[in-house]
């Protein structure tokens, strides 16, 4: 089995780990949240859905319709949020085909 060692792998994390548990405008419980898909609030379901999913499918339309609960600044941390998490999620599936492709 070859050896997929990631050298940017704790850079990676640090910034995982800034971002999601960092001070910011947002709880960091939600943060984690929209990072990981799970116990997403009901209002920021479908646009941490499609940002997971299609990031370049969301519109103006999209972020207009939780505006009027969450500032820009949390709006700004929500999207980042989902955004690393959706790459994280990537990633981990790109590494685990590497490896199950070389059993």
């Amino acid at each position: 089995m070859a050896d997929f060692r990631d050298p940017h792998a704790a850079l990676r994390e640090k910034v995982l780990q800034t971002v999601l548990e960092g001070t910011g405008e947002t709880d960091p419980s939600l943060r984690r949240a929209v990072a990981e898909r799970v116990g997403v609030p009901a209002d920021l379901a479908a646009l941490v859905d499609k940002i997971h999913d299609h990031a370049y499918r969301v519109t103006d339309a999209d972020i207009a319709r939780v505006q009027p609960k969450y500032s820009d600044d949390q709006l700004f941390e929500i999207v980042v949020s989902a955004a690393l998490g959706a790459s994280q999620q990537r990633l981990i599936a790109g590494l685990k085909a590497l490896e199950e492709g070389d059993a």
